[in-house]
């Protein structure tokens, strides 16, 4: 076991009028261009579709509503954009039919799958078709001596979140595997943003800092990579599976999922700013399966995982 010690746990939902809901109720929403009050997918006219809070709530609800919207469009049904509060909330939430569909994280779908029967339907593409990946990574200031995760003994670790892929279960594998887990102080800092900080302002010796992360923190003129130095890389990670909830009936949630994939690029631009993909003019998203995220069940199954981990 890690010696933890939770610092922060972070992600606060906007107050934007999102609230869970039942499928039809009043809460915001994003049309579609003429949306029918009805349709075959959502009878009373509106679809719930969560997503877990990788990022602050006001920077996703922007970068989401495109996707919502253009869903909308194909399903001819008003999308209630939801931003959940925790990993653990929004697996609640569809597991209570509050949620209809859910973006999770890798490792959020496992238990998702698990708890409450969500089927993965799409994934985001990158610019050859492809589902986009990315990798768990420890980073440590260019000056520091650690040069390996055996080296972390002693020192300070700076995680993401619990239930996090890359900000919790990968780097601690790791750390299990050097043989250091119980000699390393890691410590949630609540967030893949927020453990970047903690190293950039030499709260922690080191922090897992996912590719994700990097690029957008890069982009935002708030981590120059030169100073630093990645002493762990993770195998690729594929991202986040968009996943239906029990409530959706095999024949409906292939419906769902032939309008995902009929989406164009532009509809997850901004969301590939945050997970790091560009994605294709046409063909925004890709089927995916279960079995293409079994490595995660495998990793969970490892570390003996349960949803009271995240």
């Amino acid at each position: 076991m890690l010696t933890i010690r939770k610092t922060a746990i972070a992600a606060t939902v906007a107050a934007l009028g999102l609230s869970l809901a039942a499928c039809g109720s009043n809460g915001s929403s994003t049309d579609g261009a003429a949306a029918a009050s009805t349709s075959s997918v959502c009878p009373s006219g509106t679809l719930n579709f969560g997503v877990e809070p990788y990022e602050n709530a006001r920077q996703l609800i922007p970068a989401y509503q495109a996707l919502a919207q253009g869903l909308g469009q194909k399903l001819g049904c008003k999308v209630n954009l939801e931003i959940s509060d925790t990993y653990t909330a929004e697996i609640l939430a569809m597991q209570n039919g509050k949620l209809d569909l859910g973006e999770f994280g890798p490792l959020g779908f496992v238990f998702a799958n698990q708890q409450t029967g969500a089927t993965a339907l799409a994934s985001f593409a990158d610019s050859t078709g492809k589902v986009s990946s990315y990798t768990a990574g420890i980073w440590v200031p260019k000056s520091s001596p650690i040069k390996t995760v055996a080296d972390l003994k002693g020192h300070t670790l700076a995680l993401g979140e619990t239930g996090s892929t890359s900000g919790d279960a990968e780097p601690r594998e790791a750390l299990v595997k050097a043989g250091v887990s119980k000699q390393v102080d890691a410590q949630y800092a609540g967030g893949h943003p927020q453990a970047l900080e903690a190293l950039v302002n030499g709260k922690v010796d080191a922090a897992e800092i996912n590719s994700q992360t990097v690029a957008s923190a890069t982009a935002a003129h708030q981590f120059d990579a030169s100073q630093y130095r990645e002493i762990w890389t993770s195998q690729p990670i594929l991202n986040d599976p968009v996943a239906a909830g029990p409530n959706m009936t095999p024949a409906v949630a292939h419906q769902v999922q032939q309008a995902l994939l009929s989406l164009p690029g532009s509809t997850v631009k901004k969301i590939g700013v945050y997970l790091d993909f560009t994605p294709p003019k046409s063909g925004a998203l890709v089927a995916v399966t279960k079995q293409q995220y079994q490595p995660l069940f495998d990793l969970a199954k490892t570390l003996g995982l349960t949803t009271k981990d995240l």
